[in-house]
């Protein structure tokens, strides 16, 4: 797929993920996969990260509480390090995560805060 809306939404897919993620991602869908894949970067990356209304850092502290809310624990903390790379500070994530916990319940809050506490952990290491 080669649409403007796609190549777009690889670009930011790429920025907020990492080119090493993405490719990975791409590199390994087959025929039961790949027009996923298209989709997922073509829409989501493409159209609304594609949007310049809202800045990456802001899409990230959004897609936070939205992931949170949903129980999409795996893809939070894909979108963690996202925020983190798009410059989301621990403060900013910590004040999120008190949003989720009024609002989605303790059991998600705990569960962020575990995983952000592991992924910035491995951060300071790396």
């Amino acid at each position: 797929m080669t649409t403007e809306r796609f190549e777009r939404g690889l670009a930011a897919r790429k920025a907020v993920l990492g080119d090493e993620y993405v490719e990975a991602r791409l590199g390994a869908a087959d025929d039961f996969s790949r027009e996923f894949q298209e989709v997922v970067t073509e829409f989501c990356w493409g159209f609304a990260w594609g949007d310049d209304t809202l800045t990456y850092r802001e899409r990230s502290m959004i897609n936070l509480g939205m992931i949170a809310a949903l129980g999409r624990m795996h893809e939070w903390e894909l979108h963690l390090r996202g925020a983190v790379q798009n410059g989301v500070s621990r403060e900013e994530v910590r004040t999120v995560l008190h949003q989720v916990t009024a609002y989605c319940g303790v059991p998600a809050g705990v569960e962020c805060f575990r995983i952000a506490r592991r992924v910035y952990a491995e951060l300071e290491e790396g």
